[in-house]
């Protein structure tokens, strides 16, 4: 018989400020600890040295990340120019280094090219999978890997400030699959001057902005007491992108059990992603067919 998990039925968005020398992992775990949350997961993983927006679902909430999978996210990132590292950023050792250094100018004019639908390599160090094994294993372990280009969106690209002739300053907007450390080792390369990432840092990721999100230490602070609950964001938060209808009570009730329910007309078309509420809480997110929802998830709240 399968254990039962541990824990409360709590469901909810929490929005992590994350600090730098922590993984993405590790803060989930401390989170679901301090919520006391049967299930807990992350929309987006950062980098351990990575600062800024990490958006935590607690139970529920769990069953809307997939649909923050394409959801655009935005960085701010300082580039270091004239060396290039194992990692594509300042935890690496350094493997060449370059005199070269791009004027303003230079720099503004190579933007373009990593702007739109591109292609981009992944670093060495990072979690795609090779053969059944993590990347960042093999590149411990000293192997070096020719791995794929892949698709990549991306929204925005622009040079924000030069701090000085070895530093440069950049927003990035991308979608799905994004590596900043890609970015900056491929706009270092373009630029015959060589670059890493010195410090990153997102800003948002879809409906969620790092002006709503919580220091770490603060979650710390409140776990396992009454007031922490007051720092949950509800389920429907993360599909605010998404048009809503509104069930009737006996769509409700179906797509419940899921099934097909009845929905009110509304702002889609035949076939469009929506999601389905009744009483001011989300159903179902499914797809609309002639006066119906057709659920994909169903939430138990």
């Amino acid at each position: 018989m399968a254990r039962k998990r541990k824990g409360r039925d709590i469901s909810g968005w929490v929005l992590v400020d994350k600090p730098a020398g922590v993984t993405s992992t590790a803060v989930v775990g401390k989170v679901r600890w301090a919520f006391e949350a049967k299930k807990a997961g992350h929309a987006g993983t950062l980098d351990p040295d990575a600062t800024g927006m990490l958006p935590i679902a607690l139970g529920e909430a769990t069953k809307t990340i997939p649909y923050l999978g394409d959801a655009l996210k935005a960085y701010d990132f300082l580039v270091r120019w004239g060396r290039a590292t194992t990692t594509d950023d300042a935890e690496g050792e350094v493997i060449e280094t370059s005199q070269a250094r791009p004027t303003e100018a230079e720099i503004h004019a190579a933007l373009p090219a990593f702007v739109g639908d591109i292609r981009q390599v992944p670093p060495q160090f990072s979690a795609v999978k090779v053969d059944g094994a993590r990347a960042y294993d093999l590149a411990r372990e000293g192997e070096v890997m020719e791995l794929e280009s892949r698709d990549l969106y991306v929204d925005e690209l622009s040079l924000t400030a030069c701090p000085d002739r070895d530093h440069a300053r950049f927003h990035f907007v991308c979608g799905s699959g994004g590596y900043v450390r890609s970015i900056a080792r491929d706009l270092g390369s373009a630029l015959g001057c060589l670059g890493h990432v010195v410090t990153l840092r997102r800003t948002w990721v879809g409906p969620f902005d790092i002006e709503e999100a919580v220091a770490l230490s603060r979650i710390e602070e409140l776990a396992r007491t009454p007031e922490i609950d007051a720092l949950l964001a509800p389920v429907a938060t993360a599909l605010d992108y998404m048009p809503e209808l509104r069930a009737t009570e006996l769509g409700a009730h179906r797509l419940r059990h899921g099934n097909p329910g009845q929905v009110l007309p509304g702002a889609v078309e035949y076939g469009d992603l929506a999601w389905a509420s009744f009483d001011g809480q989300p159903v179902a997110v499914g797809r609309f067919r002639a006066g119906e929802l057709h659920p994909e998830r169903v939430f138990n709240l």
